[in-house]
């Protein structure tokens, strides 16, 4: 079987240098392309050198539509905005787009599904098996236990800029679905002053910034006289890549659509 090419968007980020590290280290995938924004400061300099790798010939371009006409798959940690046009150039491409670009409202989530009746979307908040499966657990224990009261707690590096995380979100989706209510209905995102006696049915999010933590997150069901608190810590940001990379291998051949990662893992 044929490698599977894959452009990398945001190549010169945090996210990009490991996605280009962990397509180096897997049998099966190539990289195809290093793209980052028009006037960035490192379009032109060798993408391997900047994921600290040896020089692989692949310099990061801000042109989009011939590296993507000649690949199989983008995987994109951006920023919405760029997300969006990516999702509108892969549907015309018919390539799997990967998107762990959280921060979307709901008319960037309805572009995106409407770009999925033409390609292979695959998005989730979370890209690691680790946290897909507490998504999982939780929303067990949120419908077992529906007269405890669920807290969302998470921490990232001070550079993140939205809040909560995407992870969060996925998180609070998965409580909201096991008791069969609407996380938008029933989200409590801050709490300041006197703020009355919390509700029954909320969803509490609170989020934490600072140092280079790449990623913390607890789930806190609390009843009268007990807690169950579930926990995931990320340590490295592969973990994202390498679920990524299987988001975009699972990807090929699938019929158009917008998929998760508990569809990748068949969660």
């Amino acid at each position: 079987m044929a490698d599977v090419n894959i452009v990398v968007a945001g190549a010169s980020g945090r996210m990009g240098r490991a996605l280009i590290r962990e397509i180096s280290s897997q049998a099966g995938v190539k990289l195809a392309g290093a793209l980052e924004a028009e006037g960035h400061p490192d379009l032109g300099a060798d993408s391997g050198v900047l994921a600290g790798l040896q020089p692989n010939g692949i310099k990061l371009s801000a042109d989009a539509l011939p590296l993507l006409a000649a690949a199989q798959a983008v995987v994109d940690f951006t920023a919405p905005a760029v997300s969006l046009a990516l999702a509108d150039l892969s549907a015309q491409a018919r390539i799997v787009h990967v998107i762990g670009t959280t921060g979307f409202g709901a008319d960037a989530e309805a572009r995106l599904a409407a770009a999925a009746r033409h390609a292979v979307i695959v998005k989730s908040g979370n890209m690691s098996l680790g946290v897909n499966l507490l998504a999982a657990l939780v929303e067990q224990a949120a419908r077992a236990l529906p007269g405890f009261d669920v807290e969302i707690l998470e921490m990232h590096h001070r550079m993140k800029v939205d809040a909560p995380s995407g992870t969060a979100l996925l998180l609070g989706e998965a409580a909201a679905k096991g008791r069969n209510i609407a996380l938008a209905k029933n989200s409590v995102r801050s709490r300041d002053g006197h703020t009355g006696a919390r509700k029954d049915g909320d969803i509490g999010f609170a989020a934490l910034r600072g140092g280079s933590v790449v990623g913390d997150h607890q789930v806190i069901l609390a009843g009268a006289g007990e807690r169950i608190v579930l926990s995931h810590l990320a340590e490295d940001r592969g973990i994202f890549a390498k679920g990524a990379i299987t988001a975009a291998r699972w990807g090929q051949g699938k019929k158009p659509g917008l998929y998760s990662m508990t569809d990748v893992l068949g969660l």
